[in-house]
């Protein structure tokens, strides 16, 4: 097998699917990072989860925040409910899978947060209850979603942002999911504390 084929046919994939995805993506990009600046600007919180590789782009993202993105600034509050594995197994054991992330929102978030729920495929039952949890603690929800995600799209209110990426192949969406959440960081950065220099 000629590897340089293989991994050329990667690249040139997820060129082309960014290349299609701009348009599309844009205007919600947008309305997601007015939405998480906005709680920022009124002293909420980001709560952030998601399943597997989505569990691990929630991670990221709260890292992004609370450290930094690309330059030094002040850290924001954030935090991602699949980082606490003693928790998350606890709640698992006496309350079940689907409670993971509900029982933490309805713990830790207040009125004013926003949860950021990322799904790469699936409508997780977990998510489900995320998304209702965050709405009976009166947050606001961005979702970022692959467009199978009906059931968790259907549950989303006039306030909430929805992100979603179409593609057939779940690693296109997991990396353009990747590229919607450091834009995210960079809005977030550009609008609180200025424009930057592009190295």
């Amino acid at each position: 097998m000629d590897h340089y084929l293989l991994i050329s046919d990667n690249f040139q994939n997820t060129i082309e699917t960014i290349a299609l995805s701009v348009d599309a993506l844009a205007s919600t990009i947008s309305e997601g990072s007015n939405l998480l600046v906005s709680t920022l600007l009124r002293d909420g919180k980001i709560i952030s989860c998601g399943n597997g590789a989505d569990g691990a782009l929630a991670q990221l993202f709260a890292c992004n925040l609370l450290n930094r993105f690309e330059h030094d600034r002040p850290a924001l509050p954030a935090l991602a409910l699949n980082s606490d594995g003693a928790s998350l197994l606890g709640i698992a054991q006496s309350g079940g899978l689907n409670e993971t992330f509900s029982r933490q929102v309805r713990a830790l978030g207040q009125p004013g947060d926003t949860l950021l729920c990322i799904s790469s495929g699936g409508d997780a039952t977990n998510l489900l209850r995320a998304i209702q949890a965050a709405h009976e603690r009166d947050m606001t929800v961005v979702a970022l979603l692959h467009s199978g995600d009906a059931e968790l799209g259907s549950l989303l209110q006039h306030d909430d942002v929805q992100i979603t990426v179409d593609h057939p192949r779940r690693s296109r969406v997991v990396e353009m999911h990747t590229m919607v959440l450091h834009c995210l960081c960079q809005l977030i950065d550009h609008s609180l504390f200025g424009a930057y220099s592009q190295d």
